[in-house]
């Protein structure tokens, strides 16, 4: 039997934050992955004999530069090579770019609406100051509105008194909270085609179409990224598993330990306090606290026994969204898509390594209402990403990896098995990207699809959700994951959430896991 300070469970880019800081503070720490290879969604693994991929998280964006800079990430081996320029096929010769360039997005604004085109900077300039306000947001620890405690009283006032000042700001944020990506976007511009352009980040992840209230809120998470690249978002060398390879070294260089083919059966409790995990094998570890990175539902509903849990959490648990339609491709190809309306004297660019494929908010919509009824998207929406224009280490020379996200494919089908769908899914998938770049899946060498089954079975993502959970009004802040479980504890004594069915919720972004450690600190000497 081991002892440690802290044990984490799940070694996602969370979970190895959350034991970085606690390691850093001279915590004893233990970290506990139950597949073979450390980083949760974020690795790189070969998917078809010598191509590598991000398997499944792809792009980074949302890694907050704090946590870059305090955990010395880029000198231990992260660098990040920024996508250029968004492209938007329409299909034939029909395009538009979005860049960080503001001239440039107006530009291609202007060809479509000068009104919008003229609205854009008033536009950008809002949607900034509401994220600002909303950055500050994530590395809040939710308070608990409705405890009648002088210690919640007390953090209810300093969180109210710190924020006194964001004014007509709080309106703002409600109209995104509430708002579907498509009212909000309305009251800003004409165009349908700008409109879906900014739209589809709103579907990205979510089971909603850019009409669903509450989608606005999700179009700005995904534009909230600080690093260069088309919205923030750019690719990492060596795949998203050099992500969390960086942090664990960073771990590892205070103590941390990771153990991996390690995965938890149960949370050990005595007397309302967690003690430590036991493994499927038998193996115990004991420690003076535990810190969960799966997600809520896994936590309360697999690894803790009911009895040790208030019936009225878990009932909350239980209701709390985790209904999955994303799908994610891992392509080996000889040569990357060649898309009929890119033309790289007009772009200023070679390649467009960040694509999106959603050709209006009707298409985006009617992508949504298949998987409303029951079945997979016909005419899905893609993301597809070329890493390998700017990163040879994944692909033999010459050779290239697709990554493709898409939308919509539900965890549960009403008619027929993933078994049976899955290749027809490809189908729909290769035939929406070959209207855009004629020819292009003839060029395949291999291929894997993954549906959210499969995200689930494979890294444990709830009901396949990349994001552990809805990004909606009722599943953020002081309710993420459940009433009285968002300041990261549970109401058994040293048992704590650091994953992302936590606030600020998901991404990969390592703030659920800073926050965590925080406020573990704090209750550390009152634990030890």
């Amino acid at each position: 039997m081991s002892a440690y300070d802290v044990i984490i469970i799940g070694s996602g880019h969370n979970g190895l934050v959350c034991g970085t800081y606690l390691a850093r503070a001279g915590l004893k720490t233990l970290v506990l992955e139950r597949r073979h290879i450390v980083g949760g969604a974020a690795v790189t693994e070969e998917f078809t004999p010598g191509f590598r991929a991000s398997r499944f998280s792809y792009v980074m964006s949302l890694l907050h530069p704090r946590i870059i800079r305090e955990l010395e990430l880029a000198a231990l081996g992260l660098e990040v090579l920024p996508a250029n320029d968004l492209f938007c096929p329409f299909g034939g010769d029909e395009y538009i770019l979005y860049s960080d360039d503001l001239k440039k997005t107006q530009a291609e604004f202007a060809r479509f609406s000068r009104q919008d085109a003229e609205k854009y900077p008033f536009f950008t300039r809002q949607l900034e100051m509401t994220a600002q306000l909303v950055r500050k947001l994530l590395f809040e620890t939710p308070v608990d509105p409705v405890r009648r405690n002088w210690r919640e009283f007390k953090a209810s006032a300093a969180f109210l008194w710190r924020y006194r000042r964001i004014g007509d700001q709080a309106y703002r944020l409600i109209d995104l909270l509430s708002q579907s990506a498509y009212d909000f976007l309305s009251a800003w511009f004409e165009s349908d085609v700008i409109k879906s352009v900014l739209a589809y980040y709103a579907s990205i992840g979510t089971f909603a179409g850019p009409r669903s209230p509450g989608t606005a809120y999700v179009l700005m998470h995904h534009m909230m990224g600080e690093h260069q690249g088309a919205g923030g978002w750019g690719f990492v060398r060596g795949g998203m598993g050099a992500i969390t390879a960086a942090i664990a070294r960073s771990g590892q260089r205070f103590g941390m330990e990771v153990l991996t083919d390690a995965p938890v059966a149960e949370v050990l409790v005595s007397d309302g306090r967690a003690t430590g995990v036991r493994t499927t094998d038998g193996r115990d570890f004991r420690a003076k606290l535990v810190a969960s990175n799966a997600n809520a539902k896994t936590l309360f509903r697999r690894l803790v026994a009911p009895k040790h849990v208030p019936p009225e959490i878990l009932s909350e648990v239980d209701s709390y969204r985790t209904f999955s339609t994303a799908f994610k491709m891992n392509l080996a190809a000889e040569e990357p898509p060649r898309y009929r309306a890119f033309d790289p004297g007009k772009m200023g660019f070679a390649y467009p390594t960040y694509v999106h494929i959603g050709p209006g908010i009707e298409y985006l919509e009617r992508a949504y209402d298949d998987a409303k009824y029951g079945s997979y998207s016909k005419r899905p929406f893609l993301t597809p990403v070329v890493p390998t224009i700017v990163d040879n280490s994944l692909a033999p020379p010459g050779k290239h990896v697709i990554n493709i996200f898409g939308g919509h494919a539900p965890y549960k089908l009403k008619a027929g098995t993933w078994e049976s769908e899955k290749p027809n899914l490809t189908r729909a998938a290769l035939d929406v990207l070959d209207e855009m770049a004629p020819g292009f899946s003839s060029r395949i060498i291999g291929l894997e699809t993954l549906v959210p089954t499969d995200l689930e079975e494979i890294v444990g993502l709830p009901q396949g959700h990349i994001f552990h959970g809805e990004l909606s009004a009722d599943q953020l802040f002081w309710q993420r994951p459940a009433p009285h479980l968002a300041d990261y504890r549970t109401p058994i004594v040293g048992l704590y959430l650091c994953g992302s069915s936590s606030h600020p919720g998901g991404g990969v972004s390592g703030i659920p896991g800073h926050n965590a450690a925080r406020e573990i600190l704090k209750d550390w000497k009152r634990l030890k």
